[in-house]
């Protein structure tokens, strides 16, 4: 049986990280695991004195998730911005994909799909080191590992599809500071969405990182709910279908100009 046309690229994409896999340590496993000991031992250890539980578990145990969906966020979309522009204009290397029998929905999957494994190499190992500090109270929380590649594939769908729409990387800072830094502070990573002002919990309630770290934290925690759990699956799951309908049609008008 022949290997699938999208797999081929997660072949060359692979083969580039190994050149640059150190990278990867620095923003998908030892800055989140920073902010778990920061955040989680040090502020934690005074949330937990003064306020109590958070979210029904200590803060250590409460903000984990977060922390490692927000470093699957992040690593999502910065590896749907910068090195997908470097290969349809920079670089041109997806030029070249589609002069072999790869077609551009090829080379899109193939992008979407590794930094999806990206994400969920890095979720891996923050998870186990995360685990090893013991903030990690369930054993269910394995399955934080896949809520982790879906809100990655997530963002990462309608990213990779918006960056095949932009001539240059002028957005790309702004929608890190403006896009995904405010998603990562008021998604529920560090405090409960309840806690924000009424006007604010909709739009909370739409950020697909918010729906990853309730999985996760369900997970982790082994305190799941199957109505909720299931809206936060259709969610992300609707958002990678809608990433890949207009992925399919920028990556075709691109990359057969």
């Amino acid at each position: 049986m022949s290997t699938p046309m999208p797999v081929r690229v997660v072949e060359h994409q692979a083969q580039v990280f190994r050149r640059f896999w150190r990278t990867t340590v620095v923003a998908y496993i030892l800055s989140p695991l920073l902010f778990l000991v920061a955040m989680g031992k040090g502020l934690g250890g005074i949330i937990d004195q003064k306020s109590g539980p958070v979210g029904g578990v200590g803060y250590f145990e409460f903000v984990a998730p977060g922390l490692m969906l927000g470093a699957a966020m992040q690593g999502a979309v910065g590896e749907s911005l910068w090195p997908v522009m470097a290969g349809q204009k920079w670089v041109r290397n997806f030029h070249a994909m589609v002069a072999t029998p790869l077609r551009p929905v090829d080379v899109y999957m193939g992008v979407v799909s590794w930094a999806t494994a990206r994400v969920t190499i890095g979720a891996s190992a923050f998870l186990a080191v995360a685990a090893l500090l013991g903030a990690i109270p369930s054993a269910w929380a394995v399955l934080a590992i896949p809520a982790a590649a879906l809100c990655g594939a997530a963002f990462a769908s309608v990213v990779t599809a918006f960056t095949a729409t932009q001539e240059t990387d002028l957005k790309f800072p702004v929608i890190m500071r403006l896009g995904v830094m405010p998603l990562f502070l008021f998604s529920g990573t560090f405090f409960p969405v309840s806690q924000l002002p009424h006007v604010l919990r909709p739009v909370a309630a739409v950020s697909p990182l918010w729906h990853g770290v309730e999985l996760a934290r369900a997970a982790t925690t082994g305190r799941f709910r199957l109505g909720p759990d299931l809206v936060h699956l259709a969610f992300l799951g609707a958002l990678v279908a809608a990433g890949w309908l207009w992925g399919r049609r920028t990556f075709t008008r691109r990359l057969t100009q």
